[in-house]
């Protein structure tokens, strides 16, 4: 009898670590998404092996997809805009490339539980003109969350670069841009934003230093570390009780 008793009282002290094992289990998931210069960036190169280190290589899913020269409203598949534009990089379809990326998300989580989601956001200069950005940001964010049925997004954002700040042309979109994406990703409780300017430096044939609008290889693998830096900061700064 008193052999089943201390079984039964081992047994009610390990309920509560069974719990918490089982309420700590599931995968984090990386969703890479954006325009060039996410698209030039190599998550194999830097980010994947960093998010690796810090999770292990059975515990992530790393997914992306992107798009060169592509606006916002490629992701996003409301307007948001009024009048609605008609020139500039408006998309036929909106929200084309994003049915690409969910397409791609899915299926890379079939059968997985997840434990966090962190959506990376690298893109912007093909929105200059927009003044809505941010409205698109908060509906690309929502459309994730209702199709992966996952609340608590976190999000980094790649602000875009200082190339073309030396210039008057598109000068004011540039520094909008920018400024929208920082206070987006300062504001949300979830967010965070990486700073890219070093990331274009190259250095011309007499010696002088242009901003370009793509990166240097580099610069790439940089980007890559910087983006998992914060997303593995954000998981365990809202992992319940500090615990991974």
């Amino acid at each position: 009898m008193k052999s089943v008793i201390g079984a039964v009282c081992i047994l009610l002290a390990l309920i509560p670590a069974l719990i918490c094992a089982a309420g700590d289990s599931g995968k984090h998931l990386f969703i890479l998404s954006g325009q060039s210069n996410m698209a030039g960036m190599k998550p194999e190169v830097s980010f994947t092996p960093a998010v690796t280190k810090a999770f292990g290589k059975d515990n992530i899913i790393v997914a992306k997809s992107a798009y060169s020269g592509a606006s916002i409203r490629s992701w996003a598949k409301s307007n948001h805009e009024f009048p609605p534009p008609t020139r500039g990089r408006v998309p036929k379809v909106r929200g084309h490339f994003y049915d690409t990326l969910i397409k791609g998300v899915k299926a890379a989580i079939k059968g997985e539980k997840l434990k966090t989601v962190t959506f990376v956001w690298m893109q912007g200069e093909s929105d200059l003109n927009n003044t809505a950005y941010d409205v698109y940001l908060k509906e690309l964010i929502w459309q994730i969350q209702t199709d992966i049925s996952f609340n608590d997004i976190n999000i980094v954002i790649g602000r875009i670069s200082d190339c073309g700040l030396d210039q008057q042309k598109r000068l004011v979109g540039k520094k909008y841009i920018r400024k929208t994406q920082q206070e987006f990703a300062e504001s949300h409780p979830r967010g965070a934003w990486v700073d890219t300017d070093d990331l274009n430096d190259r250095k011309q044939p007499d010696g002088t230093i242009i901003h370009d609008l793509h990166y240097t290889p580099e610069g790439y693998k940089t980007l890559g570390q910087r983006f998992a830096q914060k997303s593995i900061a954000l998981i365990k700064a809202n992992a319940k009780g500090g615990k991974l």
